[in-house]
């Protein structure tokens, strides 16, 4: 019974991080298919970083580089399958972390460019 419980929570915690990942993908320009899988939502990231400013925010990071950590998370997500749920999980909410923090720095960075 616990175990059960235990693996209905780790699927829905898989499946809102995936609808949050495709969000912020498609915040960065990507044109998410329906129900996308992990690799998809990594390559779509990895195309926004490549084409994302480079600017560094207040935790030193480029945003190019927060957004590449993201991918980097999403890859280990995909290679581990449903082999190790919680570790999959916890990449997916890595690189929703990491995306949100590149997300904050191109955020304020757009006010300033509009403002000139």
């Amino acid at each position: 019974m616990i175990n059960r419980e235990i693996s209905s929570r780790l699927a829905a915690g898989h499946g809102r991080r995936v609808t949050q990942l495709a969000d912020a993908a498609t915040r960065w320009g990507g044109h998410v298919p329906e129900d996308p899988g992990i690799t998809e939502l990594a390559d779509l990231l990895e195309t926004s970083a490549t084409n994302a400013p480079d600017r560094p925010g207040d935790s030193g990071h480029t945003t190019r580089a927060l957004l590449a950590g993201a991918v980097e998370d999403l890859r280990a997500a995909a290679r581990l399958g449903g082999l190790l749920p919680a570790v999959t999980l916890w990449h997916l909410q890595r690189a929703i972390d990491q995306e949100h923090t590149a997300h904050q720095q191109t955020v304020p960075a757009q006010r300033q460019e509009r403002g000139r």
